[in-house]
């Protein structure tokens, strides 16, 4: 009798594994439509109902605000049954916990899947500036020290964070001036209203083309095929402000092993699909797509790097 109990109990397993998906899947982005995890969600909804197979459909829901911590709060709290999933930037995953106060716990609450791309940032000026390398920058800040402005797209944003730990890293200071999104960045600094900014390069890469915007270092380990004349902060003498701008993918805490892994799958078979890869690269985006253990130990690592930053230049939400 036990035995025959096991027994269907290990097909009614089966089954259930075979029957997922049996609803829509939803990739939650904790932002407005728009930016750059917007895109990543989209490319996957539009490819990831194919390679699951078996007629799934999935589906993006933008759930944004708090820094897109209301959205993984929301995923954070939903069942983990493989059909809710949070797409977003290091923000909430790594940034976020240690500015405002959160309702997850963000190493503890969500299953990491993978990271999908990372991308970095490029410190650039108005093509009108006086500054013509970052050598000049740095010359200046020492000279006028808490003169020069650096816009971001707000208090505790990667390109904010990107100009504490530059500035940390130079022994200078500058003027951090935070606004509400990336679209009144680039507007003011078009318009010289504002002197630099730690720009993602997906963001800039527009402007550096046409010649408005100049790039004077970006903060990857190595040099970008799509800015290869600009140096990287490391080679300009710039130690430890190497800086990547990531997407990843996450499920509520408890996520069945099999489906983990076939969502993985789907996701880097996605993402590496001759319609998508492409276009990302040409993007400025670089293809991660590693595995959950690596991305539990890289967000991990980053986690604890945002969290000394934040700590030891006292940088607040607001």
């Amino acid at each position: 009798m036990k035995k025959s109990l096991i027994a269907l109990a290990l097909v009614a397993t089966s089954l259930s594994a075979f029957a997922w998906p049996d609803k829509p899947i939803t990739l939650v982005v904790p932002f407005p439509p728009g930016g750059s995890t917007d895109l990543i969600a989209r490319q996957l909804s539009g490819k990831m109902g194919e390679k699951l197979g078996g007629g799934a459909t999935v589906i993006v829901e933008n759930k944004a605000g708090a820094t897109g911590t209301i959205g993984a709060t929301f995923v954070a709290r939903a069942p983990a049954d493989g059909h809710t999933f949070l797409v977003a930037s290091l923000g909430p995953f790594v940034i976020a916990p240690h500015l405002i106060k959160v309702q997850y716990d963000a190493l503890k609450d969500l299953d990491p899947v993978t990271v999908v791309v990372q991308a970095p940032n490029v410190l650039v000026v108005p093509a009108a500036s006086a500054h013509k390398s970052l050598a000049d920058v740095i010359a200046y800040q020492k000279a006028n020290p808490g003169k020069m402005t650096f816009a971001s797209s707000g208090n505790g944003s990667s390109d904010h964070l990107t100009a504490e730990l530059f500035w940390q890293q130079t022994g200078t200071s500058g003027v951090h001036v935070p606004y509400k999104g990336g679209g009144p960045v680039m507007s003011d600094l078009l318009g010289n209203q504002v002197d630099s900014s730690f720009m993602n390069i997906n963001t800039a890469m527009p402007q550096i083309k046409v010649g408005k915007l100049r790039a004077l270092a970006i903060t990857s380990a190595k040099r970008s095929p799509l800015l290869p004349e600009v140096p990287t902060l490391e080679e300009s003498g710039v130690k430890d402000a190497n800086v990547q701008s990531w997407q990843a993918v996450a499920a509520p805490k408890g996520l069945p092993a099999d489906v983990k892994k076939r969502v993985h799958e789907a996701v880097v078979a996605s993402i590496n699909d001759p319609a998508i890869k492409p276009k990302l690269l040409e993007l400025g985006f670089e293809v991660v797509l590693n595995t959950p253990e690596q991305f539990a130990a890289f967000q991990a690592s980053e986690f604890s790097r945002w969290q000394k930053l934040i700590t030891s230049r006292g940088i607040k939400a607001d």
